[in-house]
């Protein structure tokens, strides 16, 4: 599925203030997870839009980007 420009550039300012080692809002509800994404991180760019992330060091691994039912199949 296409990501539109505005999700788009939500995406870059979330993803600019993870990189910076800012807190996320409470909005996109950012988390650890556990299981097969273990010492990931996921947050709500939008309701239907997340992102799976991780951090080595000073180096921002974006994972994947989906629906939920995209990326836990």
């Amino acid at each position: 599925k296409k990501i539109s420009d505005k999700d788009k550039e939500l995406f870059y300012e979330v993803l600019e203030k993870i990189g910076n080692n800012e807190v996320l809002d409470e909005k996109y509800k950012n988390h650890k997870l556990k299981g097969y994404y273990v010492g990931s991180f996921e947050c709500h760019i939008k309701s239907y839009l997340l992102l799976i992330y991780r951090k080595v060091e000073n180096i921002l691994i974006c994972v994947d980007i989906g629906s939920h039912s995209d990326l836990f199949k």
